[in-house]
């Protein structure tokens, strides 16, 4: 199955727009009437308490939350479009929480973000999966620790490599959950200038 290469288009330069959404779980409306427009190379961060939405609005943003009014639009499309196939990058809160005695080194985690539904069966580009890898390990500066199983890194490190998958899948938008979340306050600058 071949996959159109899609363009997507920037109305007024608008890569998100949420209008008056609301979502509930379990029965209780943890989001009401959230508007927010985000645009193109803009750095965004959602601060509040433990509880207060920020994981359940990125969920719906991923569409895998349903609004129970409202509407999301990521570049013109709904959450759930085929337009946004392979255009967003995820890294959820636990995604640096491996198991320690997990067998997988830096490299090969990042290189997890190269594949896709669209090269996974056919053959991709060594060289440019390769150019992909390697500049999003030394984006996140982990040149040094790229063949070290991620078991033996610190959480900074470990955050560092999940933050460097999402950049080689070559998303358009990226999602962060908690990036920042149980790591010192030296690692937690430099991974905010990494972001910026």
């Amino acid at each position: 199955m071949d996959y159109p290469n899609i363009q997507l288009t920037l109305e007024d330069n608008i890569v998100l727009r949420i209008n008056d959404l609301s979502v509930s779980r379990a029965g209780k409306t943890v989001l009401r009437d959230v508007n927010l427009t985000v645009q193109d190379g803009e750095f965004v961060g959602i601060v509040g308490p433990n509880g207060s939405g920020k994981s359940t609005l990125l969920l719906t943003i991923l569409g895998i939350l349903r609004p129970q009014s409202g509407n999301i639009r990521i570049y013109g499309n709904s959450p759930t479009s085929v337009e946004l196939y392979e255009k967003i990058g995820f890294v959820s809160q636990t995604a640096a929480n491996l198991p320690n005695q997990i067998r997988i080194t830096v490299r090969e985690l990042v290189e997890l973000g190269t594949v896709k539904l669209s090269n996974l069966l056919f053959d991709f580009n060594k060289q440019r999966k390769n150019e992909l890898v390697d500049n999003a390990i030394k984006i996140v500066g982990l040149e040094d620790v790229q063949s070290v199983n991620i078991g033996q890194l610190s959480g900074g490190q470990r955050q560092r490599a999940v933050i460097a998958r999402a950049l080689a899948s070559e998303a358009e938008l990226i999602l962060l959950d908690e990036p920042l979340v149980g790591i010192d306050n030296k690692t937690r600058n430099e991974l905010l200038k990494l972001l910026d």
